[in-house]
């Protein structure tokens, strides 16, 4: 199967959607044996803007039809450039990948692209797999704000380095589960 023109797969999505249609009919009239088609038809195909044979179900006035395979955008995969390997040590150019991973979410990708993958705390290359966390370059508890020119993109340990350094966890005490000692043996006290 082809999957590399958008038309192609357009047509086999066209094709899915035709499946999908003939074995709910099928459903439909096995479920209802003693109905006809048209009654069947004007129970659960409906006229939704100007789509027609939308399966669909009406609830409270609205409708919940089921999603239609052509309706699916098309991405296009964007093939590593002649003999590209993440071990050849290129971080800017696997760095700009990353931004484009469909995992990775918008701000993740701005920042990423503006900081042209670099950490700017200890100044290495971004890789795929590393943890990455949104930092406020002036912490919101000393009256930074959300914004993108307050904010940094840092490795998970650069980020726990600078928020120790930078006094913003004061007064912040960490009830996370996996810190707290199990009360297992300590039978009179759950927690020091």
């Amino acid at each position: 199967m082809e999957t590399t023109k958008a038309s192609t797969q357009y047509t086999y999505f066209s094709k899915i959607h035709k499946l999908i249609y003939y074995r709910l009919f099928r459903w439909a009239k096995r479920s209802h044996p003693n109905k006809t088609d048209k009654w069947i038809a004007n129970k659960y195909w409906h006229t939704i803007g100007e789509n027609n044979w939308e399966f669909a179900v009406k609830i409270d006035d609205n409708f919940i039809k089921l999603y239609k395979h052509p309706e699916t955008p098309i991405v296009r995969h964007v093939k590593v450039k002649g003999n590209a390997s993440p071990f050849d040590g290129n971080w800017v150019y696997w760095s700009s990948r990353i931004t484009n991973h469909p995992e990775a979410n918008k701000r993740v990708a701005t920042l990423l692209k503006r900081q042209k993958g670099k950490c700017p705390e200890c100044g290495h290359y971004f890789r795929d797999g590393d943890v990455m966390e949104v930092d406020h370059i002036l912490p919101i508890s000393k009256g930074g704000k959300d914004e993108y020119k307050n904010l940094q993109l840092l490795h998970r340990h650069c980020h726990d380095r600078k928020t120790a350094s930078d006094g913003s966890l004061v007064g912040i005490h960490d009830k996370n589960h996996i810190i707290e000692e199990p009360y297992e043996v300590k039978v009179s006290r759950t927690v020091l």
